[in-house]
């Protein structure tokens, strides 16, 4: 009887306690979701009070998965049972920190609802996760429940029980490695940034574009950004923009695929993948005007990431060595990716057994992407020497080709101004001659003349014709036959009139510059009548001074021809005015300048006109 009875008890004890979960001291790391029970509330109105009363249902899986489900909540109840004979305290953490709304029971507490998750506006936190304390007395069992539900992120389900040296011991080190890796992003990201702005190459400004984008992405997905950047109210704007937040660091990477492997000469896929370059940010903006649609805000940008996989691969085996480098990348990439979107969808979840997979496969993917890059400056520079030496080459070329033209053209050019020159020295003897012809001439018929007006008039027009015919000599002797020696020109001029006259006049050259063949014909004339006058009108005891003087000013010449004589009277003055009205006319229309006459004491002449030259 006694065997029966202890039989009997030992079953009692046995179905009694099969649902508690028997906990001590020593119990460092148990998972709790395994050894619970769950029930689905598709009303999300139900209580604490009326959930107790709701028949739960057995569940024997370490995670639970429900995707984007913002239709119910997920009651979670288990008992615990401290077996020891000392009181315990322990941590219940929620490990998953994208769950919006947790709420923790307590039958010790008396229910009282105790608030978390990523959206709760409770004390700050000093964990990713959300973690509740949990207090047994020795021998105590106490009924817990756990309230989850998330209507923006996917809602994904673990709980495990923690001693509390071991969960910090734990929480450090996973804090430590979350910080390593966003380091190495973050390094990565500048260091492709400092490339961008010496290269100037947009494929790396894309790049870091979508390193940044990942590192906010991650920021937001393993908790950090809830624990250290954003209150409650910034981060609840945050997770309201997740499908920019999840559809950005894509875009980038297309953006950067599209100019690094230069899809442009891939037509048909380039068309598609602007399509979805188009695609990417009109759906961003689709899901954040409506939330009816939001489980399917992964779909486009999971497409989009098969297909920028496939045109790599596509490029690669086009020969494309820019896509050789990324194709492991892109390996990397779409495979993480589909792994989070599994993982989201409740189908399966990898990171229960590689818990750093995401983190090492961003890094490992960043740099190989890194590697390419700096690959791709190889190339440009190889390129670009390349490009160099053809360069140089070419330049060579068309320096000797524009050599030889150069010298060709030279020697045609000097051909033609040698006979040109020789064409216009002949021209200058030949008018010089005929002029002199022209003076011997009028000398003859001088000679035979007797009225001494009319000889007075042959010497004038004779001097005339001399000035002339002296400037043609002149040309017809220099190299130069642009420019005229002025001081040899005038002194010419001068002797032949003194000779005309035979009067004791000294006359006074001041001669600073050369001139220009066409002003020295007009000159010549000028200085001609002018002094002509002056030794006929001036000096009538035949002796004085006449001075002289040409400079260049800036861009005007200055001729002034001055004596010492008696100057105009009104028994002279009809006598001068032919002379000077031709002076005028050649001063003021041909040399375009001014002229001055002051003929109080002696005659002083001014005449200025400006250089022309535009060289």
């Amino acid at each position: 009887m006694k065997k029966i009875l202890v039989l009997i008890f030992f079953l009692f004890t046995t179905l009694t306690y099969a649902s508690f979960i028997s906990i001590d001291k020593n119990s460092k790391n148990i998972d709790i979701l395994s050894k619970s029970e769950i029930f689905i509330d598709k009303s999300r109105e139900l209580s604490i009070n009326e959930v107790k009363n709701k028949k739960f249902t057995a569940n024997n899986k370490k995670n639970l998965a429900f995707g984007y489900s913002p239709d119910f909540n997920v009651w979670i109840k288990f008992t615990l049972y401290n077996n020891s004979e000392e009181t315990i305290t322990k941590i219940l953490e929620y490990d998953n920190p994208l769950a919006t709304h947790i709420y923790f029971y307590n039958e010790k507490n008396g229910y009282k609802k105790e608030e978390g998750g990523l959206l709760s506006k409770a004390e700050k936190k000093v964990c990713i996760n959300q973690i509740f304390t949990i207090k047994l007395n020795p021998k105590e069992k106490t009924i817990c429940y756990v309230k989850a539900s998330s209507y923006i992120t996917a809602l994904i389900i673990k709980l495990k029980l923690w001693d509390i040296e071991t969960f910090f011991d734990k929480e450090v080190k996973h804090q430590i490695i979350l910080s390593l890796f966003f380091g190495a992003m973050l390094i990565l990201g500048v260091y492709n940034l400092f490339i961008f702005f010496f290269t100037k190459d947009i494929s790396y400004l894309y790049y870091v574009l979508y390193i940044f984008g990942i590192l906010f992405h991650q920021l937001a997905y393993v908790g950090f950004a809830k624990l250290y950047i954003f209150d409650t109210e910034n981060m609840i704007r945050v997770i309201k923009s997740a499908s920019i937040i999840v559809a950005a660091p894509v875009l980038a990477l297309g953006l950067f695929t599209k100019n690094f492997l230069k899809t442009k000469q891939y037509k048909i896929h380039n068309i598609i993948l602007d399509i979805f370059l188009v695609l990417i940010p009109v759906s961003i903006l689709f899901f954040l005007l409506t939330e009816s649609f939001d489980k399917y805000r992964n779909v486009i940008t999971m497409l989009f990431l098969v297909y920028l996989m496939y045109i790599t691969l596509y490029a690669a085996l086009k020969k494309n060595k820019q896509a050789y480098f990324i194709l492991f990348a892109w390996t990397i990439f779409l495979t993480t990716g589909m792994l989070m979107f599994l993982s989201s969808a409740g189908i399966f979840d990898i990171f229960e057994h590689i818990p750093y997979l995401i983190e090492i496969s961003f890094v490992s993917e960043a740099l190989v992407f890194s590697v390419a890059l700096a690959n791709r400056i190889n190339s440009l520079q190889e390129e670009k020497e390349i490009a160099n030496q053809k360069l140089l080459i070419q330049q060579q070329n068309e320096t000797q080709r524009l050599a030889k033209k150069v010298d060709e053209r030279t020697k045609d050019l000097t051909k033609t101004l040698e006979e040109k020159s020789l064409l216009l020295k002949e021209l200058n003897h030949r008018v010089k001659n005929n002029m002199q012809t022209i003076v011997s001439l009028i000398r003859l018929q001088n000679d035979e003349m007797q009225d001494d007006k009319l000889q007075d008039v042959l010497i004038t027009i004779q001097n005339r014709i001399n000035s002339m015919s002296h400037l043609h000599e002149l040309l017809y002797r220099d190299e130069d036959i642009s420019h005229i020696n002025a001081y040899e020109y005038f002194e010419i001029l001068i002797e032949e009139v003194k000779y005309s006259y035979e009067r004791d006049i000294d006359i006074h050259l001041n001669i600073k510059t050369n001139l220009k063949i066409e002003q020295a014909i007009y000159c010549g004339l000028i200085l001609n009548e002018l002094i002509t006058n002056s030794f006929k009108y001036a000096f009538p005891d035949e002796i004085g001074n006449i001075y002289i003087n040409l400079e260049k000013r800036g861009k005007n010449y200055i001729l002034e021809v001055k004596d010492d004589g008696v100057g105009y009277t009104q028994s002279n003055r009809a006598t001068h005015s032919l002379g000077l009205t031709l002076v005028r006319t050649l001063a003021v229309e041909q040399l375009e300048g001014k002229i001055s006459i002051d003929s109080k004491n002696g005659v002083d002449v001014v005449i200025k006109w400006k250089d022309h030259d535009k060289s």
